[in-house]
């Protein structure tokens, strides 16, 4: 399982670069006290080159613009080569190019069989995006194939709820 967090969660002063946070991905893999090797950073590259970014693998993370890192996130994920990932809003705030960049990533991981559990609030694009869904609002309204929950009648509960809320 890998885990792309929101990019509002990351200390971007950390003095790392680019690579490195990718590199911070396999180190699940690499066992107890061990360092990255030449093979590691090969892995690193290639998932940089993956989200467009294998140009600024030195570039200190907090260098790089808000579509940028976070296409590093999704290089650190890539690279892990989990069956399973987590995106917490992945595309949130994020530029035309990293919004393309990772929706073709995650068609070729999901043709891949992998399975992606994201976060997303841009009502507009839930059909356009994803097969499945899951609505909340507190609690669970509904979840299942996007044609099936999808709808105006489950959007009118989650977003009723809403203003019940804010009204009382």
């Amino acid at each position: 399982m890998a885990y792309v967090p929101q990019r509002g969660t990351v200390d971007w002063d950390f003095p790392t670069d680019a690579l490195d946070v990718v590199e911070m991905g396999l180190y699940g893999k690499l066992g107890w006290l061990r360092r990255p090797n030449s093979q590691t950073r090969e892995k690193a590259r290639e998932c940089l080159e993956k989200v467009g970014l294998k140009d600024y693998a030195d570039r200190q993370i907090g260098q790089l613009s808000g579509g940028q890192q976070q296409r590093v996130f999704v290089a650190r994920a890539l690279a892990q080569d989990p069956q399973i990932f987590l995106m917490d809003e992945p595309l949130n705030g994020v530029d035309a190019i990293t919004e393309e960049t990772i929706l073709s990533i995650l068609e070729d991981l999901k043709n891949d069989g992998k399975t992606i559990v994201m976060v997303h609030h841009d009502l507009q694009t839930v059909d356009k995006y994803f097969d499945w869904v899951v609505m909340l609002n507190r609690n669970l309204i509904s979840a299942g194939p996007i044609k099936e929950v999808f709808t105006k009648e489950n959007l009118d509960i989650a977003y009723q709820e809403k203003q019940r809320m804010s009204i009382q």
